[in-house]
């Protein structure tokens, strides 16, 4: 099954979130990290990151990165 292209950081920031969650490729290890979408430049996709980590629980490559849109309702209601 070939994989999914996600959305831009770019359509991320539209939609609202600054974040990502950055799950372990490793189903089994379910390892996650959330961290702010600032570093990355509004051209690049979710998915062309993927493969740049490591997790640090199981030492695996690769990971599912997603937008962090609880982020968005955590703002609203601290407002």
């Amino acid at each position: 099954m070939p994989e999914t292209e996600k959305i831009t950081f770019a359509e991320l920031r539209e939609r609202g979130a600054s974040r990502v969650i950055v799950y372990c490729h490793d189903y089994t290890c379910s390892h996650s990290v959330t961290m702010e979408a600032s570093r990355w430049p509004d051209h690049l996709r979710l998915s062309d990151i993927e493969g740049q980590f490591t997790c640090t629980a199981c030492g695996k490559r690769g990971a599912d990165v997603r937008p962090d849109f609880g982020s968005i309702k955590r703002r609203a209601l601290q407002a």
